[in-house]
């Protein structure tokens, strides 16, 4: 088996940037085909090697990649996700990543961030909580560890 195909199998063949379902079948060539990005410098990560569609991982070469929130959520000051995920991967803890109007907002861009999290951090248990503050709702992501 190739490295492509572990990472894949692995990533369940899902672009890790963009979140879109990645086909096996596309030529590794093809924009929208298959490619291994080492995903971080940082030696300490504890996945280097992610799943991309070849024109996602071409783009984060030039751009700095950005992990987009869902316009159909309504957050306030949403956290840069990429950032939310290096920190908790090297230090664990607990992270405030937006605030919502409603419980029910705050409780969709909770479920949403813990199903991205499971993909875009494999292997690290986070979970993401709702907590009323201020005439607001508080959403944050936390690992077991501190």
């Amino acid at each position: 088996m190739s490295l492509l195909d572990d990472v894949a199998k692995r990533d369940s063949w899902r672009c890790w940037v963009c979140d879109e379902p990645v086909d096996a079948d596309m030529s590794v060539n093809d924009p929208r085909g298959p490619s291994v990005d080492s995903r971080t410098a940082d030696k300490k990560a504890k996945v280097t090697e992610r799943l991309a569609h070849r024109a996602c991982n071409t783009r984060k070469g030039a751009v700095k990649v950005v992990i987009a929130w869902p316009d159909r959520l309504h957050v306030v000051e949403p956290a840069p996700l990429i950032a939310v995920a290096e920190r908790l991967e090297r230090k664990g803890g607990r992270e405030l990543v937006a605030r919502c109007p409603s419980r029910k907002d705050a409780q969709e861009a909770a479920d949403w961030l813990a199903d991205r999290f499971s993909r875009l951090v494999p292997g690290l248990p986070v979970t993401a909580s709702v907590d009323a503050g201020g005439g607001q709702y508080l959403v944050s992501l936390a690992t077991g560890r501190r």
